[in-house]
């Protein structure tokens, strides 16, 4: 089962791209971020034509995720729980069964923070604040579970071209990393790290100045695995050559492989 997160920053801006994408690697399971349209205007025909089912959780303008997948949802629910008041769409569940169990998949756009000294990092850490207390009760279930999405989180050094530029930065931060560090330290695994100690893997090059030319980017897009995932874990990887395609988004689809049948089967 492959399963992918994409930043596409916006929909309707980038759908030839997800299409030829899609086409091209037909993953299982796909979350989408910085969708930045309402549900009514998302472009789920051309989607549901490559044999997909599509929730959305969108916003005018802003935000937006996705969720897309070849089976069946069993169950879906937008919003981390936490604040009724947040009203941004920045999340979304989906459950599908598979012949030997269910495979739980939230998908995430965490907010930026920047500015650090304005109200937007406090938001960003109350966020992930909660975001760790539904990943510590969906570990309880002990079932396979997948956190993808666009963290908006530089969780080390080696994830990003040129640390001490970044050291200010509120994807950067000591406390940001730290808040990263706790939710792994609840059993989550990063799938890309569970494969490469390699720095230089990045997800996000800029638009300004050059970026993905000089390859000065930054791994800011994860999967965060349980155990029950972590342990079927074949394969991950960054599909970069899409940031290459003209007007292409910033950021570039990461995706695993995980053979789930097997642990049905175990």
């Amino acid at each position: 089962m492959r399963i992918a997160t994409w930043n596409v920053n916006s929909i309707r801006q980038r759908l030839d791209h997800l299409l030829a994408w899609l086409g091209e690697t037909a993953p299982d399971v796909v979350c989408l971020q910085e969708t930045k349209c309402v549900d009514e205007q998302f472009p789920r025909e051309a989607i549901e034509a490559l044999g997909y089912n599509v929730v959305t959780h969108g916003q005018k303008t802003f935000n937006g995720v996705a969720l897309l997948s070849k089976f069946p949802f069993d169950e879906t629910r937008p919003r981390l729980a936490g604040d009724e008041d947040d009203v941004q769409s920045r999340f979304l569940e989906g459950v599908v069964s598979l012949k030997h169990g269910v495979v739980r998949i939230a998908c995430l756009y965490l907010p930026n923070g920047n500015p650090p000294n304005t109200e937007k990092y406090p938001y960003k850490l109350s966020w992930i604040s909660r975001l760790i207390e539904y990943s510590r009760e969906r570990l309880k279930s002990e079932e396979a579970f997948v956190l993808a999405g666009d963290f908006n989180v530089i969780p080390a050094p080696r994830d990003v071209y040129n640390p001490a530029s970044w050291v200010d930065d509120a994807l950067f931060r000591p406390q940001t990393r730290q808040a990263f560090q706790t939710l792994l330290g609840l059993g989550l695994t990063d799938a890309l790290r569970a494969a490469s100690d390699a720095a230089g893997e990045y997800t996000f090059w800029d638009y300004q100045a050059g970026a993905w030319q000089k390859n000065n980017g930054l791994r800011i897009d994860h999967l965060l695995l349980s155990p029950q995932a972590s342990d079927r874990l074949n394969a991950v990887g960054i599909d970069r050559h899409v940031r290459g395609w003209e007007k292409a988004s910033d950021h570039v689809p990461v995706w695993i492989d995980l053979d789930l049948d097997a642990a049905g089967s175990a």
